[in-house]
């Protein structure tokens, strides 16, 4: 074997002296080109195969129960000549062959190359179509042009300098055919050179505040083509943005939008690319405005839309409040008077609503300091009420039955140990709560070390759910910037949580069958249940003073209770754990709150 090892240089170049004799040193040196780039695809996408190659090659010959055909729309401007080919090859490199590849090239006089190479590909393959422009029309009249000449079913989004996974089209066609899906995207890498990937987004599934606030779907986007003839063209007004926008406008009407949970995109990341230099393209963040203010007016929504930071394509959203709703902040309390007259002051001196009240439930105290307290909260402040909970200790209980004395059209749920940090809170929750496609919002918590305790929860981790990040560092960015932006979640703690009352009526308050756990996040279930979005910001916060290291009562009695309470909600949503939380990913860890993914050492290859 080192024997032919060792000439396999010599064959090599007697086999390009054939060539350059028989075809020429032009034809030869684009053959190599050519070769090059091949291998140097897939040497990335070995690294990070889904399927074996005869699972490959059996996708090939897969019969499916429907026939569409894919155009894949490539806007073309000065792509370099390697990225150039690298793209083209993964699209021949497809195991589904129904395709058209769609290219409207805006290229300068500089880049002839970019023409010669489009031409080369399309003489050899007809599903190729290539489009020389008389200039560069912009992102989105360049991708325009390429759909004057698509006549596919389903139109596939593709950037000149990325890469696609040789079962891309095959996995979107599954879902096609499996789930009538009319939009599809997938999960995607970034790729920097040489053959590295240097992170991997792993997403939710269909996030309308998520998407709203930062264009996670992106890249690999796959639509029907009746979705176009509804929405329109590509508006040159989001250049930059131009994505976002479609996406926006697309999922508005689309009917089954459906999430493959699978790397199938290579976005690349060079000096040029908004991967590798997120301010290389600082016009992107005003259109990526541009593009959410327009869906707001579309959906009769009334907003300002405001960028998270600087290079930043992350946006928050911060609604107008219709009227002046009474909230009513629904406090239990037992035997705690210094932690919740730090609750209660934070209230006073903070917060910027006006328009509410409290209401403290008393549940078995016996110190008459705190009652001397209650007393004094009920001279001084008429907006406060004490009421009395006889019962033995039962948090849902107790909060359904201090929900009947409250009188505001919003509840807002709140723990005894937690301080207001910031003072316009009431309005960012309330902003989300009023709307009628949203059913509770909650907040962001710190422990008092300024680690984060709660952003939202993730069902299945640990076996039932547990809260996002928790434990990283305020002012982090969090997994793919998620700590900073508002979201859909799965479900969100009482420790603070707002929701309309007719909501908390509709579904019937907390279920007193779970009488410490997971009561909260069975009430989030059920309001999904009941077709309503549960939102996460990160725009209101306020501390939580409980320990890091608290844990639930080791007594056995207490440890039956949870027990009991764990099989119950397991049981009650078992179908709904064993799906996977849709705003999570199968990808990413079920033993932490990291967002690590578990599964890259098994399913691709890091070497």
């Amino acid at each position: 074997m080192e024997h032919l090892n060792s000439l396999l240089p010599i064959r090599l170049s007697i086999k390009t002296i054939n060539y350059i004799k028989e075809y020429g040193w032009h034809y030869t040196l684009k053959k190599i080109e050519c070769t090059l780039c091949r291998k140097n695809m897939y040497g990335v996408l070995a690294k990070c195969c889904l399927f074996t190659d005869e699972q490959l090659n059996a996708q090939k010959n897969e019969i499916f129960s429907r026939r569409v055909k894919f155009s894949i729309i490539v806007p073309l401007y000065n792509t370099p000549k390697r990225f150039l080919r690298e793209m083209i090859e993964s699209v021949l490199a497809q195991t589904y062959a129904d395709w058209e590849l769609c290219m409207a090239d805006g290229s300068d006089a500089e880049h002839a190359e970019v023409e010669r190479i489009c031409l080369e590909y399309s003489q050899k393959d007809n599903r190729i179509h290539y489009r020389k422009l008389s200039k560069n029309f912009g992102i989105s009249g360049n991708t325009n042009a390429c759909l004057e000449i698509a006549e596919g079913d389903y139109i596939a989004l593709f950037d000149h300098d990325d890469l696609l996974h040789p079962a891309a089209l095959y996995e979107v066609m599954k879902a096609i055919c499996n789930q009538n899906a009319d939009l599809i995207y997938t999960d995607e890498a970034i790729l920097k050179r040489p053959n590295v990937l240097i992170d991997a987004h792993f997403k939710s599934s269909f996030a309308p505040d998520s998407l709203r606030s930062n264009n996670y779907i992106c890249h690999f986007t796959v639509f029907k083509r009746e979705l176009l003839n509804e929405v329109g063209l590509f508006d040159p007004a989001c250049d930059g943005s131009q994505d976002h926008d479609m996406i926006l406008r697309l999922t508005e009407k689309a009917k089954r939008i459906v999430h493959i949970p699978e790397i199938l995109y290579y976005w690349r990341a060079h000096k040029d690319s908004v991967a590798g230099n997120p301010e290389s393209k600082s016009y992107t963040i005003q259109a990526g405005v541009h593009a959410v203010e327009k869906q707001l007016n579309r959906l009769g929504l009334t907003g300002e839309v405001l960028p998270v930071g600087a290079g930043m394509t992350i946006y928050r959203v911060r609604y107008a409040i219709k009227g002046t709703p009474t909230v009513s902040i629904l406090i239990p309390n037992y035997e705690h008077s210094a932690d919740l007259k730090i609750c209660l002051d934070s209230i006073f001196q903070k917060t910027t609503w006006t328009n509410y009240e409290i209401v403290i439930v008393e549940n078995n105290s016996t110190s008459p300091t705190l009652f001397s307290y209650y007393d004094k909260l009920q001279r001084e402040h008429k907006n406060v009420r004490v009421v009395t909970w006889n019962g033995t200790f039962n948090y849902s209980a107790i909060n359904n039955y201090g929900a009947r004395f409250c009188t505001g059209d919003y509840l807002l749920l709140l723990n005894n140990d937690t301080q207001i940090i910031t003072p316009d809170w009431i309005q960012e929750m309330l902003m989300f709560a009023q709307r009628h496609d949203v059913g509770a919002v909650g907040c962001m918590l710190y422990y008092p070390d300024n680690s984060i305790q709660h952003a939202g929860v993730i069902l299945g981790v640990g076996g039932v759910a547990a809260y996002s990040h928790k434990n990283f560092k305020r002012n982090e960015c969090g997994y793919m910037g998620r700590l900073l932006y508002a979201q859909n979640l799965s479900a969100v703690t009482t420790d603070c949580m707002l929701l309309r009352r007719n909501v908390w009526e509709k579904v019937c308050g907390l279920d007193e069958d779970f009488a410490v756990a997971f009561n909260d996040i069975d009430l989030c279930m059920r309001i999904r249940q009941a077709g309503y979005l549960i939102v996460w910001t990160p725009f209101a916060e306020l501390y939580h003073y409980e320990s890091k290291n608290s844990c639930y009562d080791d007594r056995p009695e207490n440890q039956e209770r949870f027990q009991s309470e764990t099989v119950r909600f397991q049981e009650h949503w078992g179908k709904e754990l064993a799906k996977g939380d849709p705003y999570y990913n199968p990808n990413l860890s079920l033993e932490k709150e990291d967002f690590s993914p578990v599964l890259i050492a098994q399913r691709y290859d890091p070497r």
